[in-house]
């Protein structure tokens, strides 16, 4: 799996989340897009996308092909090629953010920056648990870009399981990476 680094997560009003990931992918802006904001894309690295209305105000349905998983919502932030925004219940995976931009520095031509953010309820359990699972996803996603899409058929929980062991050891330091 692709080196992702790691999520950062502030918590406010007792129990709302908010997690960020700040990804460099070596894949054009236009590319990224059709892999965060399109039904075609979305099941090679994260879920099943059916309806998804792209368009602010549009609905959006989100089965995850690892875990069944189903949630319904609306499109709360619409830019093509550059801002998707899926709300959900607040309490699974509520508030879906993915802002892309183009990447910089020597080389980088065509490449992109994800800018995830995931606001969403739950306990501190719920929130290493949605920390670990995002990072994940996003792991498959980069691999996802570089042709290999996740065949759900073959997933297992391992990965998911060490990375929350990761996220939950360096618990008491999240608050020292908030911005």
């Amino acid at each position: 799996m692709s080196e992702i680094p790691r999520g950062r997560s502030e918590t406010h009003d007792g129990d709302t989340h908010l997690l960020r990931f700040v990804v460099d992918l070596p894949h054009p802006v236009p590319v990224v897009w059709a892999a965060v904001a399109s039904p075609e894309g979305l099941p090679g690295w994260l879920c099943e996308a059916d309806p998804l209305e792209p368009r602010l105000g549009g609905r959006v349905r989100l089965r995850w092909l690892n875990s069944g998983t189903e949630v319904s919502g609306r499109v709360t932030a619409w830019d093509p090629d550059y801002v998707a925004e899926y709300t959900v219940d607040p309490t699974t995976h509520g508030r879906m953010r993915f802002h892309l931009e183009p990447g910089s520095g020597a080389g980088r031509d065509g490449s992109a920056v994800l800018r995830f953010t995931n606001e969403f309820q739950g306990s501190k359990d719920y929130r290493l648990d949605c920390a670990a699972g995002w990072h994940e996803h996003l792991e498959r996603l980069a691999a996802a870009l570089d042709g290999r899409p996740t065949d759900w058929r073959d997933w297992s929980d391992e990965r998911w399981r060490h990375l929350r062991g990761l996220y939950e050891r360096d618990d008491a330091a999240w608050p020292k990476w908030v911005p």
